[in-house]
């Protein structure tokens, strides 16, 4: 729901995900990084600590939360799963640094999906 827009446009735009009150998904994300092997560990990237990122820095701040109103990231921004993975693009990017690249996918449901970047 846009509250900027009439209630014709958003339901329009939005059709039966439209709500003033807002609406919930269970959403599954998907991280990947993309890299070299290091020829010490066997590794691309310690899937532990990047568990733990994962975790820390984007479940924390999501799961079992209103979006909309919970998280400072939608005050502004409507929280679709378009803006729900740039999101969670731009708070891991930065983590992972520089030698790695990085694909979000993030499912709304079993196959309506998106991927940032794509």
């Amino acid at each position: 729901h846009n509250p900027n827009w009439s209630d014709v446009k958003n339901q329009e735009i939005f059709g039966k995900c439209n709500n003033p009150n807002y609406h919930g998904h269970n959403y599954e994300l998907e991280v990947t990084v993309i890299g070299f092997v290091d020829k010490e560990t066997g590794y691309v990237i310690d899937t532990k600590q990047l568990s733990d990122l994962i975790k820390d820095n984007v479940l924390e701040l999501f799961d079992h939360k209103n979006l909309n109103l919970d998280v400072a990231a939608f005050k502004n921004l409507n929280p679709t799963v378009e803006n729900i993975a740039i999101v969670t693009y731009t708070i891991l990017k930065p983590l992972l640094g520089e030698n790695y690249e990085l694909k979000i996918k993030l499912y709304e449901t079993p196959r309506n999906f998106v991927e940032i970047p794509n």
